[in-house]
């Protein structure tokens, strides 16, 4: 993947031409695996820049205006489909988890009214066990990709980096069965990740016209055959999933823009818009179908399904203060919550590597683990007398309610049960509920916050479908209820605005947005009069965790091994060029090349771009003519198009291919070079690679600023960037810069004498904040 210099040069160049920090070509050596899910898969990039060779131009031309209107329909279509498919699935989720944890827990309940402890404890934690381990098995048997959030890696490829089976039809069905059967398990993880995962599945498999492994493809879908397109079409997916999950389709787009998508445009924002308002319409009707009591028994929570916080706010300036504290608060424990994570992340991931069975029980650990603490802690928490005043039936039996009544006598309720013993959409329910400020105890708030907070730290990262978003908001809106408990009748909010601004404080601390998680917690609650504390919560929270690490996903990808280019150059790049980093050995073809020295190239190394140089008698000097991607090389031999001599074929090349020759192929059907079987009379022949190959690739002067050529390479969304000399009577082509060279562990392993810089001593310190400069 890594297509690099070539040999040294002369060195009689002028003092101008030298690179600043000169050095002898040598090999990347950063890794090109990462982990996808709950195994280790090597990595590539993607090609989203568009081949624009002479081939590519007659096709453009050939096409009819109703071609055109198809290609514009199609995007809008798929994007309908999307939708559609996205809020079917959602719901279809909730569904289920509501109505499986709802019959557990109802089960469970009745047992404890009959005074049976030990069967019901058991009861609880067998149904937990069976339901964990049977997301664990499917998904460490069956598609490892699917374990996790899955927003580390959809963000990775919409990035560029293509990680195998991310968005096969395998990890779309494990990922939503998992994570039905991981959140029903009473572990602490959330099915929003997984839900915008599950966007990017169903956009990419629409955008490649199904899965031809399992026969299930339609032509007409079969339009989009470059990565371009189907990167727009799973951006759309991911604020779709968003959208699916909290009835937020504004916070969906905003989302896919400030956390997912490296790129956008106005045409890529009307559609994700359009996307997100076809998810919002149908979840609308299906919910309406719930509430006429159609869904089960259990069919009307869920956080798709109710409005968290809709009474009338009232503050003035004396609340002010105690927001800031909490936004201050919420900075510290997101950016703690973000490196005890991280931690517990690298041990699992050495745990993980050694099999599947040690993959499976500690899933399984961890599930006996969270069912002693759910059903143990409630039995510290005293008994409360039901209010008179109480806005429902209390104790609440059988089914989700504020007041559980778990070992307590009639008349009186458990609050810790009714937080722990609970789904997690029924928890943020209970601490987001208004008139309740006398329901809970400062005490259960403290064992309830500690509780969540490492329990999501240790339920993330085994290998079952887990997202952050949901255990991060109920951890958030714990001690942000207990502040305002504090607080008492010094403060115009009550408790539960606190814990809405406690979850936002969160939120912010630990995955460090702003504007989406603004916009997802005003949809969620109902409420535009909250918009100016949420807005100071969030911008206080981020600033302050910003001060000492990443936000939570962007850890993530790292200690996953992701090669994720940042929206900003480090300052150490500045002191760089292109050429102090460039490395080799580098690989090129000549205008009309010998067969068998293509085939010889292809199967020695695994490089995916190479450039194509003309030399006398083609031109009057060595130039460089273009680039040619691997993929076009392996089409040109299966059509063996050989000529005898080596003369150029021009036009005539077009009659003997097709737009489909050189289309991008779906998951797991690409055709490799070893497939190819060639007569050595055949190697003898030529190929005539001009009318093939990209005439005008992106090129940067060798002497040009790493950090410069870091911005290029990552805002037009190259895979190739194209190193040429400052000096004439050079070689056409000095190297070819990728993804893995603007790597930190590739450049300072080039310059070790960096890592004792002013800069990177204060890149050390300072991570996060050296870049708002």
């Amino acid at each position: 993947m890594s297509d690099n210099a070539p040999p040294d040069q002369n060195q009689d160049h002028e003092s101008l031409t030298i690179p600043l920090l000169s050095h002898e070509r040598s090999l990347n050596s950063t890794s090109q695996v990462a982990i996808v899910g709950a195994n280790v898969c090597p990595i590539e990039s993607f090609d989203y820049e568009i081949a624009e060779n002479d081939f590519f131009k007659q096709d453009w031309r050939t096409r009819a205006k109703i071609q055109i209107f198809q290609y514009i329909f199609m995007k809008w279509l798929l994007c309908f489909l999307i939708g559609a498919i996205v809020s079917l699935v959602g719901f279809c989720n909730n569904l289920a988890v509501e109505n499986i944890a709802g019959i557990k827990f109802v089960v469970t309940s009745n047992m404890m009214l009959a005074r049976r402890y030990g069967m019901a404890f058991l009861v609880f934690s067998l149904s937990n066990l069976v339901l964990t381990l049977f997301a664990a098995i499917i998904t460490a048997f069956i598609s490892p990709a699917a374990a996790g959030s899955g927003i580390p890696e959809v963000k990775a490829y919409l990035n560029g980096v293509d990680a195998p089976g991310i968005f096969s039809l395998r990890t779309l069905i494990v990922k939503i069965v998992g994570s039905i059967s991981a959140v029903s398990s009473s572990l602490l993880v959330g099915k929003a990740g997984p839900m915008v995962h599950t966007g990017a599945c169903i956009a990419s498999l629409l955008g490649q016209g199904g899965s031809r492994r399992y026969g299930l493809t339609w032509k007409w879908l079969c339009f989009f055959k470059n990565d371009r397109d189907r990167r727009d079409l799973v951006t759309c997916g991911s604020a779709a999933g968003i959208a699916a999950a909290f009835r937020a389709p504004v916070g969906g787009v905003l989302f896919a823009l400030e956390e997912m998508a490296s790129w956008w445009r106005s045409a890529l924002l009307w559609r994700a818009f359009f996307t997100t308002a076809v998810v919002a319409i149908i979840l609308r009707a299906l919910i309406d179908i719930c509430l006429s009591g159609k869904c089960g028994l259990f069919g009307k929570g869920g956080l798709i399904m109710f409005d968290a916080y809709s009474a009338n706010v009232s503050y003035h300036l004396a609340d002010v203060p105690p927001v800031l504290v909490l936004g201050v608060i919420g900075g510290i424990l997101g950016s703690l919550y973000n490196s005890l994570l991280d931690k517990v992340l690298r041990v699992y991931n050495l745990i993980n590597e050694k099999s599947v069975v040690y993959k499976i029980f500690l899933a399984c650990s961890i599930s006996i683990f969270t069912s002693c603490l759910l059903f143990g802690l409630p039995w510290l928490a005293s008994c409360q007398p039901c209010p008179l005043d109480a806005s429902e039936a209390c104790p609440t039996i059988g089914r989700s309610g504020n007041y559980k009544k778990f070992q307590c006598p009639p008349g009186y309720y458990n609050d810790l049960a009714s937080l722990i013993f609970n789904t997690n959409d029924d928890a943020i329910r209970n601490l987001f509920s208004k008139n309740t400020d006398s329901e809970f105890q400062k005490s259960t708030m403290i064992i309830f916050f500690v509780t969540c907070f490492f329990l999501s730290i240790v339920s993330y990262g085994i290998v079952a479908p887990a997202g952050l978003f949901v255990p991060v908001i109920v951890t958030g809106a714990s001690y942000g209820r207990f502040i305002g408990m504090l607080l008492g009748s010094h403060t115009n909010l009550n408790q539960g605005l606190y814990a809405v601004l406690g979850a936002a404080s969160f939120l912010g601390g630990s995955m460090r947005m702003t504007v989406s998680l603004c916009v997802i917690i005003l949809e969620l609650t109902n409420n535009l009069l909250l918009l100016p504390l949420i807005m100071m919560v969030l911008l206080i929270s981020k600033t302050v965790a910003d001060a000492f690490n990443g936000n939570i996903y962007d850890l993530i990808m790292k200690a996953k091994g992701f090669p994720y280019l940042e929206t900003h150059a480090e300052p150490y790049m500045r002191q760089l060029t292109v050429g102090d980093v460039v490395s080799g050995p580098l690989q090129l073809f000549h205008g009309i090349e010998k067969v068998g020295n293509i085939v010889h190239i292809l199967k020695t190394t695994r490089h995916h771009g190479f450039p194509v140089v003309d030399e006398p008698p083609h031109s009057e000097s060595p130039i460089l003519y273009g680039l040619i991607l691997r993929a076009h090389l392996i089409a040109l031999l299966k059509k063996r198009v050989f000529l005898c001599t080596p003369v150029q074929i021009g036009v005539d090349a077009f009659r003997h291919f097709s737009a489909e020759d050189f289309a991008k192929k779906g998951l797991g059907n690409v055709d490799k070079i070893e497939d190819i079987e060639l007569s050595d009379e055949e190697k003898e022949m030529f190929l005539d690679l001009h009318p093939f190959t990209n005439a005008s690739p992106y090129t940067v002067v060798e002497t040009m600023s790493l950090a410069k050529a870091l911005v290029l390479f990552r805002q037009v969304g190259l895979r190739h960037l194209l190193v040429i000399p400052k000096i004439s009577n050079r070689a056409p082509v000095v190297g070819i810069l990728t993804r893995h060279d603007f790597m930190p562990e590739h450049i300072l392993g080039l310059h070790p004498l960096l890592i004792g810089s002013r800069w990177k001593r204060l890149r050390l310190r300072w991570p996060r904040l050296l870049k708002l400069f």
